[in-house]
């Protein structure tokens, strides 16, 4: 019996309210990711184990450092007609789940004709800046839980939602993960470790970094809208309450975006309105 085993059995205790169960092996695989089927008195659930290999000391610039270098090779085998268009109404589709969800659904907030007014020009102008991008490979979960490390590293996971869209949105996601937030001085460093990658590699990324920057936040705010969405909806729709605990992590994305672009200030007032906190105004571009 392993750590790894030990620390797995520990939490089944604390997450099944020290239910009385047995653990076997549910498979041989012999990546980092193990899964085991968990025997209750009525009823049989899987384990899956992740070794968190950021939340563990591992050499984290390493680590992010194969996984852009992953990312410049999954975008560089880009070939048009393979994979479905992350078009308009996709993007749009997802940006609903924000006042549909969060605001409606969670929040319980209905929008007055004028907010919703403001909402809806807001999301004509995050998603003009989305299709105004070069369009490559997106894998559209390029998170740390779905990179393995492994030999070479990483092992990706995870691609059945893989389209064709927009070039920032991949890296948007590696450095505003779901589950870990991470320093502006890492995110802003890394993305341009990728982006100096991508261009010695012929990738369409944007000659100026400031422009490519740019990009990178008004995808991400498109990608966190969507999440707080979707974290609502897993909620309620599905009965997955832990999804929310992480909603403020990303209304925190949002706000630093919010405070950086003049043209978002829209978005910024409205939370403002619907969490009833005192505006704050801070324009760096």
């Amino acid at each position: 019996m392993d750590e790894r085993i030990r620390a797995l059995e520990a939490w089944l205790a604390s997450t099944l309210a020290g239910a009385a169960s047995r653990i076997e092996p549910a498979s041989a695989d012999a990546s980092f990711r193990r899964y085991f089927r968990v025997f209750l008195e009525d009823r049989t659930l899987v384990a899956m184990d992740y070794l968190a290999a950021l939340e563990e000391g591992a050499d984290v610039d390493r680590l992010f450092d194969d996984a852009t270098t992953a990312l410049v090779r999954w975008q560089s085998a880009t070939r048009a007609g393979e994979l479905p268009e992350y078009d308009e109404a996709l993007l749009a589709r997802e940006l609903r789940l924000f006042p549909d969800w969060y605001l409606g659904r969670h929040l319980g907030v209905e929008l007055r004709p004028a907010q919703r007014e403001s909402l809806e020009a807001l999301f004509g102008a995050i998603l003009a800046a989305n299709l105004a991008e070069p369009s490559v490979y997106v894998h559209r979960d390029y998170m740390p839980r779905n990179l393995m490390v492994a030999d070479p590293n990483p092992g990706i996971l995870d691609f059945q939602d893989a389209v064709h869209g927009p070039i920032s949105y991949d890296v948007a996601c590696l450095f505003r993960d779901a589950f870990i937030s991470w320093d502006e001085e890492r995110v802003l460093d890394g993305t341009i470790r990728y982006w100096e990658k991508a261009r010695r590699a012929g990738l369409p990324v944007r000659a100026d970094f400031s422009e490519f920057w740019r990009d990178v936040e008004w995808m991400g705010v498109q990608r966190h809208l969507k999440v707080l969405g979707i974290f609502a909806r897993l909620h309620y729709r599905d009965a997955k309450s832990g999804y929310l605990e992480d909603a403020p992590r990303f209304l925190g994305y949002v706000r630093r975006a919010v405070n950086r672009y003049r043209e978002l200030a829209p978005l910024g007032r409205l939370l403002d309105e619907v969490e009833g906190s005192k505006p704050e105004a801070r324009y760096t571009f």
